[in-house]
């Protein structure tokens, strides 16, 4: 096992997808995007945004992507991306609006699995769900009694571990063993932390990620709160640029539940066209917290509601409030 780097880590980009989960859309460079300044504050403060000192001159502003990072927080090992973003006054000259993505993204199988409080022991080992084993992992001898391999993965550092993938029991299953109470205490994995594991088809090479349990501002999850990039003085600086019209740099942690505040202005102005009102049914997928699925959330507008004054007015961030239910 490799010792954890100090620095923060670029990211292979099929990796760093399966990590972050589907849902999450990465804006390309030279695409244009909206930045919601409101959003950005709500992931990194917890104090009402309605409390923060701000004055904007457009409580959205449409920006240009000029550069994208994908990043490892190195003390957390979460994975987030760092966007450089040049505000624009108008959309003149304006090309093809958005690609999201990556062309390589499904180079990677990738499975996600939610650690129950017997995975996150640091005295036992893993249960490997049947399915992550014979789609990611290489299949084990079954000749062999008892079935075992031993498997090399990165994370998103680039350090390599190593584990002891044994299939017995009775019922027999698959379970990591030697080298899971390893990383579980490196990582400092809790219950309620998900643990990603894939595989880069074009190489076979296998890799883990991770996602914190806990919402923003939670003792599990540091979010790199300790680093400058995510300081509350680092976002208000942010915010000052784009309404200055001046070059500016934002960093985003893809959170499940969490929406996106740089959203591609294609969906922004698709969604702005509708005539929203109390009544109107709507409909969204959702990727599930372990990635396993994509679950639909159908439901009733219940009100619109658009700032009327304040640094927020006419501002459509969480315009829509909505009654919903889960319908698959």
């Amino acid at each position: 096992m490799s010792t954890s780097s100090p620095s923060v880590s670029e990211v292979d980009a099929a990796v760093w997808r399966a990590v972050a989960g589907a849902s999450f859309q990465i804006p390309s460079p030279n695409s244009y995007v909206y930045y919601f300044p409101q959003g950005h504050l709500e992931q990194h403060s917890s104090a009402s945004v309605e409390n923060q000192n701000v004055e904007l001159k457009r409580p959205f502003i449409p920006c240009q992507v000029l550069s994208v990072r994908l990043l490892s927080n190195p003390s957390s090992d979460q994975v987030f991306v760092k966007l450089l973003l040049q505000p624009l006054h108008a959309w003149e000259k304006r090309l093809n609006c958005s690609t999201t993505g990556d062309r390589n993204e499904n180079d990677v199988v990738s499975f996600a699995k939610v650690l129950t409080p017997s995975d996150a022991n640091n005295g036992g080992g893993f249960s490997v769900p049947r399915f992550c084993a014979d789609s990611i992992f290489p299949p084990l001898d079954f000749g062999s009694d008892p079935p075992v391999q031993n498997l090399i993965m990165k994370d998103t550092h680039n350090n390599a571990w190593e584990f002891r993938h044994i299939y017995r029991g009775t019922p027999r299953r698959h379970l990591l063993t030697t080298g899971w109470s390893k990383f579980v205490n490196a990582k400092r994995l809790i219950a309620g932390d998900s643990v990603v594991f894939m595989r880069k088809k074009s190489t076979n090479e296998l890799f883990t990620g991770i996602r914190r349990a806990g919402p923003f501002g939670s003792s599990c999850w540091d979010g790199g709160k300790t680093s400058a990039d995510s300081s509350m003085s680092v976002v208000m600086e942010a915010i000052k640029n784009s309404d200055q019209g001046i070059a500016f740099e934002v960093v985003h942690y893809p959170r499940f539940g969490s929406p996106d505040f740089v959203v591609s202005a294609e969906k922004v102005e698709d969604a702005l066209r509708i005539c929203w009102s109390a009544g109107m049914r709507v409909k969204m997928a959702v990727e599930t917290e372990d990635s396993s699925r994509m679950t639909w959330f159908q439901g009733t507008v219940a009100a619109t509601v658009l700032p009327g004054s304040g640094p927020w007015c006419g501002s459509p961030w969480r315009m829509l409030q909505v009654h919903h239910e889960i319908i698959s």
